[in-house]
């Protein structure tokens, strides 16, 4: 296993994850010196080429920005996100996988879950392929809403949750999850949970650093205003 996935795996219930997002080798540089994870995320699409979601991002947009990122990176797991529709199944998943690694040498991938891809993470794991998991709100493939409101739905994350971690994925993004849901996963699963928008109770944090310093123009709730760029 990879030393950097490990270091992450043994923060669980010792100390906070620190994640940020990254789309070019200056701001990697910087960040790395300050976070355990850089994202090199779809939201791209939004924060840099002004799309009204993540959709439209290609493959090649990704790999382009992540191989940036990678010049910036000493120290950091490095992560990149799968586009919509680079993993809609087991043989594209690899395929696509296997190039981001090969063109980006980023640690690992990232893809949002949609209740019908637990056999691609497990084929991609199986093949020796990290995978951060992504549940609650999927940009890729829901609305935006706070889940985890109910009983019921609590039950369905967790049970979420519990199946990627069984196909292997070493850590998970909760987006957008009640303070309750959010805390019933991180102490219910082995591997880390990292939320944005998901309350203090996760292993750790992730944020857009564009939303953080006030250069994308969009103000979610859960991100405290340090600077105003």
């Amino acid at each position: 296993m990879n030393k950097k996935i490990k270091k992450i795996l043994l923060k669980k219930n010792r100390s906070k994850i620190v994640s940020l997002t990254a789309y070019s080798k200056s701001i990697a540089k910087i960040l790395d010196k300050h976070v355990d994870i850089i994202l090199v995320g779809d939201s791209m699409a939004n924060v840099l080429y002004g799309h009204k979601n993540t959709h439209k991002i290609s493959l090649e947009n990704i790999i382009l920005h992540a191989q940036s990122v990678k010049l910036g990176i000493k120290k950091s797991l490095f992560v990149v996100d799968m586009p919509k529709g680079s993993y809609d199944t087991s043989g594209s998943a690899e395929k696509n996988a296997r190039l981001i690694i090969k063109k980006t040498k980023c640690d690992a991938i990232k893809l949002e879950n949609n209740k019908k891809n637990y056999e691609v993470i497990k084929l991609l794991t199986d093949k020796k392929i990290p995978v951060m998991g992504h549940i609650g709100y999927t940009p890729q493939f829901k609305k935006f809403r706070v889940e985890g409101k109910t009983k019921k739905e609590t039950n369905r994350l967790l049970k979420e949750a519990k199946q990627i971690e069984k196909a292997g994925a070493f850590s998970i993004v909760l987006e957008c999850l009640s303070p309750d849901s959010a805390k019933l996963i991180t102490n219910k699963l082995k591997i880390p949970t990292i939320g944005i928008g998901s309350s203090s109770y996760c292993d750790g944090q992730i944020l857009v650093t564009d939303d953080m310093l006030g250069l994308s123009g969009f103000y979610p709730k859960f991100v405290k205003k340090y600077v105003n760029l």
